[in-house]
């Protein structure tokens, strides 16, 4: 046994301390292919000080470059006191957020953030621009590199940052602008005036969280979107005509991704309005099916759940303000109920609505009712369901490591299942091509055994609030029949439960095609052009092996493309494209139309197919 002695306690520098212990500071870390992995946390904590200057009225423009692995952000606010630009970017629990005065509704609080961008780039370095001088300082992982003197200068007030994610920290990572650009939408959305410039396009909003709304609807809306704003509090909400419930929350220019007191209040909310204003006690999941809605509110002082912010744990709006859900509730009751009066129409159209989904709810009942005796009654049997031992609703760590492959076929499930981290990975087996959904209602969800048990599976039957795994993973050939069945899960999820897709939950698992190996070393490659570097390398005459399929991959070698190092494919929505027209598209009776694409656009790669 180790001895405990007197040098066994040992104090961290700061830097140190965030370095051994990122996830405390950045949430996880990641490799840049979800949305909140530790890149993007640090992208967000340098904007967020630039977004706190101009909610203070300062500095009307970001301009933000992202080349690479680099990143630069300049923006045009008071810029930091000279005197503490070394202390704001090195010292822990420094910043003027501290000063309510000052910062009242900032975003962030703790002094941490830009310390932690700065502990884990292996290149930081900050300028502030002051009344015609400037002070710069320069780090690599955070031990100071050059602190330059106050020189005279004629740039504008401002401050400068550029850094470069340290690559021993966060592996190879790679930055995908879809999910910075989402960012930024979001940033100008609850800032309106703000212009955000990101690599040549530029970001603005003229009507808030309403745009917001605007750009993310799929489908035509029922009825026009909903917008209200008072002191401290902003919703716009409408409903489309497909399933699930879509809500973006944000708190203090936060977004929110784990929603948190504010969200539930507000769903709460709209409830118990809506109820009062027909005078009918309609079901809760009549009330919000298909709802798409946005809520922003500014707290002093929020209390988050984690240092990344994404779920409010405030109960109350201030140390002087009513408590979160009375001060929502009492906000949507008096707007929403005044404006559905005022609206005859829409509050019309929205009882139609509601009455519908009441009535295709009652009609499900019976299978459903069938469904849910089916999917105990397989989970007793364990047939299609390999599960894990750690579920959603783990602690924080563990819930970020759960996934679920979805694989078809019993050689690659049972591959994946013999190589699987049982802590964390489940396993859902397919029992040949699922059924094409589109154009489907929500009864054949619980009339088809393969998806009434998926739904099962995932718990995601009443929404996404209680899904079991933090990553959705489809794992399929990389042939025809593989792509097909990707195709078949993925309109099934959109269809039904597109919050699944929108909230970065389903991803591709990415498998090798090739395997290139001499005595000394073998290398695992997923293109033609890895292929071809690995025969160069590997020289002379390395015995090549082309994989037809994830069957032919045994248990042993499985264990290197579903652990640490496992690359996935997120599946990412252009937001120029409605999902509606690319289903139908993809997935309808168009079949002239996908052939002449299919021609158009096919390339022919020499060297793709191997024989063994």
């Amino acid at each position: 046994m180790a001895e405990y002695s007197e040098d066994s306690i040992k104090t961290l520098e700061w830097k140190e301390h965030i370095r051994r212990r990122p996830g405390m500071y950045i949430g996880k870390l990641g490799d840049g292919t979800s949305a909140d992995d530790g890149i993007y946390i640090l992208l967000k904590e340098t904007i967020d000080n630039s977004i706190d200057e101009f909610m203070m009225g300062n500095g009307k423009k970001i301009d933000i470059t992202i080349t690479e692995h680099t990143v630069t952000l300049r923006d045009y606010g008071r810029g930091i006191p000279l005197g503490k630009v070394l202390d704001v970017s090195s010292k822990m629990n420094t910043g003027a957020k501290y000063d309510s005065e000052v910062f009242k509704k900032a975003v962030g609080l703790n002094g941490v953030g830009i310390k932690a961008v700065n502990a884990l780039s292996t290149y930081f370095i900050v300028k502030s621009y002051r009344e015609g001088e400037v002070k710069s300082v320069e780090y690599s992982k955070g031990a100071v590199v050059n602190d330059a003197p106050v020189e005279p200068c004629d740039e504008p007030n401002g401050v400068f940052v550029k850094f470069r994610p340290d690559i021993e920290v966060f592996g190879e990572f790679k930055y995908i602008f879809e999910y910075v650009e989402t960012m930024l939408r979001n940033y100008t959305y609850l800032n309106t005036g703000l212009t955000i410039n990101f690599n040549g396009k530029k970001f603005i909003s003229k009507n808030g969280l309403l745009d917001l709304l605007n750009e993310n609807i799929d489908n035509e809306p029922v009825y026009p979107p909903i917008h209200l704003r008072g002191t401290d509090i902003e919703l716009a909400f409408t409903h489309e005509s497909g399933y699930g419930e879509d809500y973006h929350s944000f708190v203090n220019g936060q977004h929110t991704t784990q929603g948190g007191t504010h969200l539930v209040a507000f769903r709460e909310a709209i409830v118990k309005t809506i109820r009062e204003f027909y005078n009918k006690t309609f079901d809760a999941t009549d009330i919000r099916q298909s709802i798409v809605a946005a809520i922003a509110i500014r707290v002093q002082e929020p209390i988050f759940e984690s240092q990344t912010k994404t779920k409010l744990g405030s109960k109350d709006i201030g140390p002087d303000g009513p408590t979160v859900q009375k001060f929502i509730n009492d906000f949507v009751k008096t707007a929403l109920d005044n404006f559905l009066h005022k609206n005859a129409e829409i509050a019309e159209v929205l009882l139609k609505k509601i009455q519908d989904s009441e009535r295709e709810r009652k009609a499900m009942a019976g299978v459903q009712k069938i469904a849910k005796e089916r999917a105990k009654k397989a989970s007793l049997h364990n047939k299609k369901l390999r599960d894990c031992r750690a579920h959603f609703n783990s602690n924080h760590e563990k819930r970020e490591k759960t996934c679920i492959f979805i694989t078809e076929g019993d050689s690659a499930s049972g591959s994946i299942t013999k190589s699987r981290d049982v802590n964390t990975q489940a396993v859902f087996s397919l029992r040949g091509k699922p059924l094409n959904t589109l154009n489907k209602t929500k009864k054949i969800v619980y009339e088809n055994e393969e998806f009434s048990l998926l739904q099962a599976a995932l718990n995601i039957e009443d929404g996404i609030e209680n899904l079991r795994y933090r990553n959705v993973i489809i794992a399929t050939d990389a042939d025809v029949d593989g792509m097909h069945i990707r195709l078949l899960l993925i309109t099934f999820f959109l269809n039904f439960f597109p919050e699944l897709v929108k909230k970065g939950h389903v991803a591709i698992l990415q498998t090798p095609l090739f395997r290139v190996r001499n005595k000394k070393e073998t290398r695992y490659c997923y293109s033609p052009e890895e292929k071809a570097k690995a025969l160069e390398d590997l020289k002379p005459n390395p015995e090549i092996t082309r994989f037809k399929g994830l069957g032919e991959i045994s248990p042993d070698e499985f264990q290197h493309f579903i652990g640490e190092n496992m690359r996935l494919e997120p599946v990412i929505l252009n937001k120029d494209i409605s999902i509606s027209e690319l289903l139908n598209y993809f997935m309808g009776d168009n079949t002239p139309e996908r052939r002449d694409f299919i021609v158009e656009n096919l390339r022919i790669e020499d060297d793709v197919v191997e024989h063994d």
